[in-house]
């Protein structure tokens, strides 16, 4: 294999797929050196066969605004592998939905699920329709108009989605009860689901919570503790709101937070009143970071600034793909930066990761560090078909063992001779080593 040629077809193929094709290069760099290894990947076109999804569905979505007004959006379900497990990934409603973000994401999804040891597939899915502003009956007659057009090609074994940005626990609800009404049956089809009606505790918390676990072991292995850590974090959903509120239960400070008006500074960090503020700004359907400096005294709003302006030892971003440039890596290493989880998918751009690696700072990319929500949505598929509920601390222990499980894996096949961990390179041979084999031992399909 050679990763360059292949990126020349994806590129002559979709050439304005540039989340996509930014994801499979990273993966096709890592993997190049081990897959050359391998010649009966070669024989069987693994590589050219994992890069394409199995399918994409795409549907025209119609829905009535409270006024009556009639609206259009496009819908979009992409079904990308299924070599270790049925489909699974999040739906996505954000105006800036569009095939290549949902391919980028459903990419990366097959090797974050392998990461999990789960049984589950790579999936993604959702809509440009924006729910900033609308009402919970306009949510809800979108929710069910998207529903009359995927239920078909979901389901328990099938195809199971849960939620991204823009689809939390109101949403999947709304979804569930939909698909519910036209199966005809009450199963494990979506993730995220509400507590009285099939889901599981703290998955709400479980990408935030996963993701400081793995920190933690990062500097477990370099002898060093969260405990006392300064941290910056972006976004201020439930993915930032769990790892906040993680991070400062083992003893960091989370000093500063952001949103697309700007950052907030807030130098005695988080406390549980704050946390649980970040989520009243989440649901108020503004994507406005403001008010949090209003509220408290010791918070400082700097508008039109990112969290990555201000001094940390530990960054996290949490919101949107390519969120952290390479400037923004190089003023946080300038500052005294020393690890950067990527939470969000994606988060960091191809000229971050460079400065962290070139720096030699700890750097763990989103498919291993976000591992934990859509584990604890396998922990929850697991649940409902067993027909049983566990308790907080069963769920907890597991979303340990298996964000301890994801880290040796990325150590075993990312450390380099100089004892550097690469955990890019090897979170990406870890979850494709088990796809590739997989796919190889089903035959041609």
């Amino acid at each position: 294999m050679k990763t360059n040629d292949i990126m020349a077809r994806l590129q002559a193929k979709y050439p304005n797929e540039k989340e996509y094709l930014q994801a499979v290069r990273e993966v096709l760099e890592s993997i190049e050196e081990t897959y050359n290894r391998h010649p009966e990947f070669e024989d069987a076109k693994i590589v050219e066969r994992l890069v394409e999804p199995d399918r994409i569905f795409t549907f025209k979505v119609t829905w009535v605004d409270d006024n009556g007004e009639i609206h259009t959006n496009t819908g979009y379900r992409v079904q990308f592998n299924s070599a270790i497990g049925p489909y699974k990934g999040g739906l996505r409603f954000h105006p800036s939905v569009n095939p290549s973000i949902l391919k980028f994401l459903g990419f990366e999804q097959i090797f974050k699920n392998a990461l999990t040891t789960l049984p589950m597939g790579g999936g993604k899915g959702g809509s440009d329709f924006n729910p900033k502003g609308k009402s919970d009956a306009e949510i809800m007659r979108f929710c069910q108009a998207f529903m009359l057009e995927l239920w078909r090609n979901i389901g328990p074994d099938t195809d199971v989605p849960a939620g991204d940005i823009g689809v939390g626990g109101r949403e999947i609800g709304f979804l569930f009860g939909m698909y519910k009404k036209l199966a005809r049956e009450h199963t494990g089809v979506l993730t995220g689901k509400g507590m009285t009606w099939g889901g599981s505790l703290i998955r709400p918390e479980a990408t935030g919570y996963g993701a400081v676990y793995f920190v933690q072991h990062m500097l477990h292995r370099q002898g060093k503790d969260i405990k006392d850590k300064t941290v910056a974090i972006s976004g201020f959903g439930n993915v930032a709101w769990g790892a906040a509120k993680k991070a400062t239960q083992l003893g960091a400070k989370v000093i500063a937070i952001s949103g697309p008006d700007g950052a907030i500074y807030d130098p005695e960090g988080m406390n549980d009143e704050k946390i649980a503020y970040m989520l009243e700004l989440r649901a108020s359907n503004n994507d406005v970071v403001a008010p949090f400096a209003e509220k408290f005294p010791s918070a400082t709003f700097y508008p039109g600034k990112k969290s990555w302006s201000i001094k940390c030892d530990i960054a996290m971003p949490c919101a949107f793909q390519n969120e952290m440039t390479g400037a923004d890596a190089e003023e946080l290493i300038k500052n005294g930066t020393w690890c950067c989880a990527e939470v969000s998918n994606m988060g960091c751009t191809p000229e971050a990761i460079e400065a962290f690696q070139k720096a030699e700072i700890l750097f763990a990319p989103g498919k291993a560090v976000n591992a934990g929500g859509v584990a604890t949505s396998g922990l929850e598929m697991t649940q409902n078909a067993m027909h049983i509920s566990w308790s907080a601390e069963e769920v907890d222990k597991k979303l340990h063992e298996i964000m301890s499980n994801i880290h040796h894996a990325c150590v075993q096949y990312g450390e380099q001779p100089d004892g550097y961990i690469n955990y890019v390179k090897g979170a990406n041979i870890a979850g494709f080593m088990k796809v590739a084999t997989a796919m190889l031992e089903q035959g041609i399909i």
